[in-house]
């Protein structure tokens, strides 16, 4: 399950899902849960369940984002189901969350980069490379990471190397990390 910063919400303007706010303890129980009432439910159906899960938070509270991409969904019971569960889930669609939460969609004029923590990482740049593929992989942009990866590979220098990685990831520092295991980074780029 992938993390989304609040900004990354904000530009989802032509995507729709569903929102339960206030989600504690394993969200990995929570996707498989919400899954799995939603097929007894008939809400998901021929065999479809949501896969691309995303956490964010909120004044305090741990937030999930069922997207309705990839899925066949019975909206009008979703509906349903989610109107007679709000008191429970505190359910509600990403648009009317973004609108009424956090101030609207916004045009993305700049292409989105996710956090990567490279200053402060083993400088190898094959460890670096592995690091933000992983990055990118994470965040769902496996095109990406692979173009990023022939760039690299292209390039006469370190510094040319280093400013592939700035175009596709916002670079950060292991300190300001999310804790998220980066170990077998340099083993992840020779899998392009």
């Amino acid at each position: 399950m992938r993390k989304v910063s609040i900004k990354e919400l904000r530009c989802m303007k032509d995507k729709e899902g569903l929102v339960l706010q206030g989600c504690g303890g394993d969200l990995q129980e929570w996707e498989n849960g919400i899954n799995d009432i939603l097929t007894d439910q008939n809400i998901l159906m021929n065999g479809t369940r949501f896969k691309n899960v995303m956490s964010f938070k909120k004044d305090g509270l741990t937030n999930l984002l069922f997207p309705f991409e990839d899925v066949e969904i019975n909206i009008g019971k979703l509906a349903m189901w989610r109107l007679q569960t709000h008191g429970q889930f505190g359910g509600t669609w990403l648009s009317d969350y973004v609108d009424n939460r956090l101030g609207g969609f916004v045009e993305s004029t700049e292409k989105f980069k996710p956090d990567c923590a490279l200053i402060g990482a083993n400088g190898n740049i094959f460890n670096l490379l592995g690091i933000a593929k992983k990055t990118l992989i994470d965040n769902g942009m496996v095109a990406e990471s692979k173009e990023m990866c022939s760039k690299v590979y292209q390039c006469g220098s370190y510094s040319e190397a280093l400013n592939v990685l700035d175009d596709y990831v916002h670079i950060t520092s292991v300190d300001e990390d999310t804790g998220e295991d980066v170990e077998n980074a340099e083993s992840v780029v020779m899998n392009v």
